[in-house]
């Protein structure tokens, strides 16, 4: 008599989702303390954009890849191109490329809240609060992309009001990650989904 034997391999990699999350959240805020008009476009944008927004959710996708996240992996890596896309955007024109005009930055921010409009239709079967990032980023996105269509600078600040609750609500989905599971309990609540 034969008998078969099975080997498990059991996942013990942390959960890159809170650097994400905190990485998108934090870096949205700052740009959009900007937006809102509490200070201009400088140095410390660009380079949480290159650094924390950008390099740190590349990262955090990637090691959503290795967990087998598509979503994870999806949103990550795309948001954390976005923010390098962005500075480059800014940085480019300085080196003799042809800066974005309104025409172009209205389709870039509406391409990337119709890219946002999809993934919240995906966070409908995981939770309540990654539904809130991702719907009011898709409204965040749209609002930018009819103040920079309309030259509104109150549409703008609007928006900036509106993105400091997105990345407020992006650090406290990543926040509520790293206490439930630091303190084995629901400390903040993510608001589960019933599939």
């Amino acid at each position: 008599m034969t008998t078969e034997a099975t080997t498990r391999i059991q996942d013990t990699t942390a959960n890159p989702a809170p650097l994400g999350l905190f990485a998108f959240g934090m870096t949205t805020v700052l740009l959009n303390l900007h937006n809102a008009g509490f200070y201009g476009l400088n140095s410390m944008i660009l380079a949480m954009g290159l650094f924390y927004g950008g390099t740190a959710q590349v990262v955090a996708g990637i090691m959503e890849w290795k967990k087998n996240n598509t979503f994870g992996t999806t949103a990550f890596i795309s948001y954390g191109f976005f923010w390098l896309s962005l500075v480059g955007m800014v940085l480019l024109p300085k080196l003799g490329a042809t800066p974005t005009d309104t025409t172009a930055k209205t389709a870039y921010l509406v391409v990337w809240g119709l890219f946002t409009l999809g993934l919240f239709i995906g966070t409908l079967r995981l939770n309540r609060a990654l539904q809130v990032v991702f719907a009011s980023l898709t409204i965040l996105f749209f609002l930018l992309a009819a103040g920079d269509w309309l030259n509104s600078e109150i549409l703008t600040h609007v928006a900036g009001f509106e993105g400091l609750f997105c990345g407020a609500s992006a650090i406290y989905a990543g926040l509520a990650q790293v206490l439930n599971e630091v303190y084995g309990k629901t400390v903040l609540p993510l608001g589960p989904v019933a599939k």
